[in-house]
């Protein structure tokens, strides 16, 4: 618990606002145990980001986004999340943005796959003032695997826009890859990566892309506790430059 306390006051001490991206997370192919409910707040912040409005969207920079999740496991191997998505700004970015729904399948530990699989899909809404693009699905095959202290997660995702100016892309590529290593017991020290790189098989030009890369820890003090936090850069034209997050998690 001294760890979530530190790491709140020192983000108090940098008196953070928040950022664009309202979850920031390379999943793992875990779900949620049987007749359990995880509840998460995940806080971020852009510390550099747009500063103009672009396709209706508010910038960025210097606003804080608020999500609150919550998750219950319904079997051993399926789960639904639901997001409550809430931005704090000036300039009128102070707002319930919008929800999604997200039910999510695993392959069960009975199978004995030498790598944990699951599949999530994620359907909702958000408004266009925070994204132009106001109707989305986003398809998120989940694969990773602990290798004593090494741990490994890919999350080759797919994104389609039913409503917005992408709505007649197809389906965008967005992989997300963790990779992270045991220092302690409780701290695990690591890489998180996070990239859009336009329709599928028919990618943006690089500078188009968004490509962003988080230096992140991890927290095990307890079992019902889930803590995750980070600081992250993106090194395209698109991507926000200086991002910073935290997810707090508890299970009931």
């Amino acid at each position: 618990m001294k760890y979530i306390c530190l790491l709140i006051l020192v983000f108090s001490f940098l008196n953070l606002k928040a950022q664009d991206n309202y979850e920031i997370q390379v999943y793992g192919s875990e779900t949620v145990e049987k007749g359990k409910t995880m509840v998460e707040l995940h806080s971020n912040f852009t510390i550099n980001g747009s500063k103009t409005v672009t396709n209706g969207e508010l910038p960025t920079n210097h606003v804080e986004h608020e999500t609150i999740e919550i998750t219950h496991g319904w079997t051993s191997w399926f789960e639904t999340g639901f997001y409550f998505f809430n931005s704090i700004g000036d300039a009128g970015r102070s707002a319930y943005v919008g929800s999604h729904i997200r039910p999510r399948v695993a392959a069960p530990q009975s199978w004995n796959w030498p790598v944990g699989v699951s599949v999530s899909t994620e359907f909702g809404f958000q408004k266009s003032a925070f994204s132009a693009n106001t109707s989305t699905l986003e398809i998120r095959p989940i694969v990773d695997k602990k290798w004593n202290k090494l741990y490994i997660s890919v999350n080759p995702t797919l994104e389609k826009s039913f409503k917005g100016p992408d709505e007649n892309r197809g389906f965008t590529f967005s992989p997300n890859v963790k990779g992270s290593y045991d220092v302690t017991k409780v701290v695990a020290l690591g890489l998180e990566y996070y990239g859009s790189t336009g329709p599928f098989f028919h990618y943006d030009a690089f500078k188009q892309q968004d490509h962003q890369l988080f230096v992140a820890t991890d927290l095990n003090f307890d079992p019902q506790w889930e803590f995750n936090g980070g600081i992250g850069y993106g090194f395209t034209q698109n991507a926000d430059k200086a991002i910073i997050k935290i997810i707090v998690g508890r299970r009931f």
